[in-house]
């Protein structure tokens, strides 16, 4: 058998070797997507800091929408497993994280503002609604399905789950309640802001059994106390003007309930602490919604169970 020069040979190998690294360079930079948070002018009054995730091709484009106390870090485990076949996006409300916060003269807070927030974030960001599923939770889900109202091609489909559709108070915890009118709103307002810290400790353990609670990332955890300060405005600010205009804005949904044309599949945590399954039952049966309830999970389900949230995702776009 003929033997190869020397020099040839190095060369062949150098060249295997060399392809072989760059397959893995390629691979690696497919399997770790660059997060990046920055932010997008909406309009003369409001910045949202975002956080997004690209990808080079991809299937389908992923918004997810927090809710109290939460910012975008909510999103910052979940968002690179699905950015290897999808777009990922996520901001800050106005009154969290480090969005704007204008005064209640120019922006109400109310569910039907962020709603145009949605609508506004959506068209400066460029995406194509027709490759859009929304994922929105607690505070974020009212304003996505009011402005789905106005709009039936908001999105390929949407995931809502853990929050208040109707003006049911029944179902949902004192203080939520005791926020939907005054004076009991402002004596909540006055608690929420003075125990800032021990909110952000243990909102997200509530209702949940010892062996059952989780850890929050101490990177979300740090952004969270970071964004609840910002300016004239706490989060817990924002989120009593929310309450303030929420019975107004769920009867008006309640009331166009037969507009709702976009896909929706709801999705509400088994022991949520904060607002009843029942909702949610009541919800689904009125607009015939495909319902699914998270075992053993709370109010916080993409917290406590992100793969589950992945799986959620994965099934809106046809795909696991």
């Amino acid at each position: 058998m003929s033997k190869l020069p020397i020099a040839r040979l190095v060369a062949i190998v150098f060249a295997f070797g060399f392809s072989i690294l760059a397959g893995c360079a390629l691979y690696a930079r497919k399997q770790d997507p660059k997060t990046e948070i920055g932010f997008l002018q909406i309009d003369s009054d409001i910045k949202l800091r975002r956080m997004v995730v690209h990808n080079s091709k991809p299937k389908g484009v992923v918004l997810f929408l927090h809710g109290f106390p939460e910012t975008v870090y909510a999103w910052k485990e979940i968002a690179p497993d699905l950015a290897r076949d999808y777009e990922v996006h996520a901001f800050d409300w106005p009154g969290f994280g480090l969005s704007s916060r204008p005064p209640v003269d120019k922006f109400s807070y109310a569910p039907k503002d962020y709603a145009r927030v949605l609508k506004a974030y959506i068209e400066k960001a460029g995406i194509d609604k027709s490759r859009l599923v929304i994922y929105a939770t607690d505070i974020g889900s009212l304003p996505a399905l009011l402005l789905a109202l106005d709009d039936p091609n908001l999105a390929k489909s949407m995931i809502v789950g853990d929050f208040a559709p109707f003006n049911r108070p029944q179902y949902m915890q004192d203080n939520l309640q005791n926020l939907k009118s005054k004076p009991s709103s402002d004596l909540v307002r006055a608690a929420l802001n003075k125990n800032r810290d021990e909110i952000l400790e243990n909102a997200f353990r509530r209702g949940l059994p010892k062996d059952e609670q989780f850890d929050l990332p101490q990177e979300f955890k740090d952004d969270m106390l970071r964004g609840w300060n910002q300016g004239d405005m706490t989060s817990a600010d924002a989120f009593y003007h929310y309450y303030s205009n929420f019975t107004r804005d769920q009867d008006y949904f309640e009331l166009n309930l037969a507009r709702l044309k976009t896909p929706v599949k709801l999705i509400w945590g088994e022991k949520d602490f904060y607002i009843d399954k029942q909702m949610g039952v009541e919800f689904a049966k009125k607009a015939s919604l495909e319902f699914h309830l998270l075992p053993d999970l709370g109010h916080y389900p993409h917290l406590q169970s992100p793969r589950r949230t992945i799986e959620e995702v994965r099934a809106a776009f046809g795909s696991r």
